[in-house]
């Protein structure tokens, strides 16, 4: 073990520590000096280490981590959203009615009522009625994405505003709700949220500013101290937030490392190249703990909605195959040249690929860029993975593709009882979410929360990850073989999002001379029961060695 002389300034002592490294070691003690990680060891070891000024944390059979990072996340949008009216917390529809009143209540002077939230689970078919937000706020354009941020529910004046009618056609990449006789029922689903999002007055730059640092404090709290935003570019519906990061970063205010993934237009090409090289090269040319170095291509939506993109079609209500197999975003005889040209260009390419068709696509395109360039180690990852073709578990490891999982939604719960498995069917239901099948088969796993799309407590991801079960069902278990073990599960927030952010060179173990980005819990999940994973809580999160989270409950 590698001893440094002079004093630390922070020693943590009576682990258990989960290093994370290569050998995924254990310890029990920590010392840290000038924001590095200067010896992991025993108590034994580290105790000469400590000084006079020595900060010492006795973590008392409470486990110290790595700092998580997730992979795919939106905090900046989400914190905007925490200050406006927020709905992620609610679950049934006249609470959505009520929050939704009393917002605009209290604010007569707004001229749009926007936030969003809701779960689809709360209405019949996942889809709700302008009528319920006509009933409480009839004057004034509603507009109010759900919690995934595939669909929007608006209300009458919202719908008047755009000009959406019973003759409005479909967009390409999106679908008007109507009732029978062709009226809008003011859900929108995909593309055709734009109709109405194009008319919202646009956050300002200190909105997202604000939004950002909101969100940076939530992360916090949940042991987070780095991440990807999955969506910073100016073709984004809710706005660019780019701005907001190269401020942070530059003013000091970015506590967190953070990899900005810049947004590819689906409706562009080849063209947006130039633009992305010049944010990339602004943002290194800045402070030090963001950079835009990854391209994100969203190639479908989402299942409930039969938006994902899926190799044979959906099942109507009555278990036949339907004529939709869902949407292609970005036009699969163009991906793979253009993901090339991004890869030729050192960019790392983050796809959304939730349905099986997506997935061959986005793997067929990497293979396509490996085959005109080479391997390079530019890290591409697939997000979401609900649905994949056994075909295509092996391939993963074969072009060197990180499997990016949300894991939190990996269980029964009503939205995937009611929206999901009844419209694929068997076998497609029993390969949602493969993470056993893709760890087997040696693919390599980041981890991420999709937040505000659930929520970004890395625990409650790991648990479902663990056990396949959730809250609403606690003894129902989704397809358990694909099951993974608790250190598997803890190296996917950490190592494998750290690899992937390419900050494992400085993040993502406890190893000397890394950065000391770091998180006590409140317990050894590895000491009790798998099936209460989910009560652990993080009590200090540290990022460089200084705290930036920190709960009374450790004292308790």
């Amino acid at each position: 073990m590698h001893l440094a002389h002079p004093p630390a300034d922070l020693v943590f002592l009576g682990g258990p520590v989960y290093t994370v490294d290569p050998a995924r070691s254990w310890a029990t003690a920590v010392a840290v000096r000038d924001g590095r990680i200067v010896a992991v060891g025993s108590d034994h070891d580290v105790r000469p280490l400590i000084g006079a000024a020595t900060e010492v944390v006795d973590l008392a059979g409470r486990l110290l981590l790595p700092g998580f990072q997730d992979a795919h996340v939106h905090p900046v949008l989400a914190g905007t959203t925490l200050r406006s009216c927020d709905l992620h917390e609610l679950r049934t529809a006249d609470e959505y009615q009520r929050a939704v009143a009393e917002y605009a209540a209290a604010r007569p002077e707004a001229a749009w009522i926007t936030g969003g939230g809701w779960g689809m689970d709360a209405f019949p078919g996942g889809t709700p009625h302008r009528s319920l937000l006509d009933a409480v706020c009839p004057d004034r354009p509603v507009a109010l994405p759900n919690r995934d941020g595939h669909g929007l529910w608006v209300n009458s004046r919202a719908l008047q505003i755009a000009g959406i009618t019973a003759e409005t056609p479909d967009p390409a990449d999106g679908r008007i709700e109507r009732e029978a006789d062709g009226t809008p029922t003011g859900m929108l689903q995909e593309g055709a949220a734009e109709l109405v999002t194009r008319h919202l007055p646009p956050p300002t730059d200190e909105d997202f500013y604000q939004g950002l640092l909101a969100g940076q404090a939530y992360l916090h709290s949940f042991g987070i101290t780095g991440w990807q935003d999955a969506a910073v570019g100016a073709h984004f519906g809710p706005g660019d937030v780019y701005g907001a990061y190269l401020r942070a970063d530059r003013e000091g205010t970015l506590t967190a490392r953070v990899r900005g993934a810049q947004w590819w237009d689906r409706a562009g090409g080849l063209e947006q190249l130039p633009g992305f090289l010049e944010r990339r090269a602004e943002a290194e040319r800045g402070g030090e703990r963001f950079r835009a170095g990854t391209v994100k291509i969203m190639l479908d939506g989402v299942a409930e909605n039969h938006t994902a993109a899926m190799l044979e079609p959906y099942l109507d209500g009555c278990g036949c195959s339907s004529a939709n197999a869902g949407l292609d975003f970005v036009d699969p005889a163009k991906l793979g040249g253009y993901v090339a040209e991004l890869d030729a260009a050192g960019f790392q390419v983050h796809f959304h690929a939730l349905g099986d068709r997506a997935v061959r696509n986005a793997l067929d395109a990497v293979e396509e860029a490996i085959r005109r360039n080479g391997r390079r180690d530019n890290r591409h990852h697939l997000a979401h993975l609900q649905v994949v073709h056994p075909d295509d578990i092996a391939r993963f490891r074969e072009l060197g593709a990180t499997a990016n999982i949300q894991p939190l939604w990996a269980c029964h719960e009503p939205q995937m009882d009611e929206l999901t498995i009844p419209f694929l069917g068997e076998p497609r239901a029993g390969w949602q979410y493969p993470f056993g099948s893709l760890v087997r088969a040696g693919a390599m796993l980041a981890a991420g929360s999709d937040w505000s799309v659930s929520t970004p407590d890395v625990l409650a991801g790991v648990h479902v990850a663990v056990n396949r079960t959730g809250e609403e069902e606690p003894n129902r278990v989704l397809n358990p073989e694909e099951r993974i073990d608790l250190g598997t599960a803890l190296a996917a927030y950490t190592a494998g999002t750290a690899r992937v952010n390419h900050l494992d060179e400085w993040t993502g173990s406890v190893q000397v001379g890394k950065l000391a980005d770091l998180v006590v819990l409140d317990r050894d999940p590895f000491a009790g029961p798998s099936q209460a994973i989910a009560e652990t809580r993080v009590l200090r999160t540290y990022v460089q060695g200084e705290l930036v989270h920190y709960t009374d409950a450790e004292s308790e």
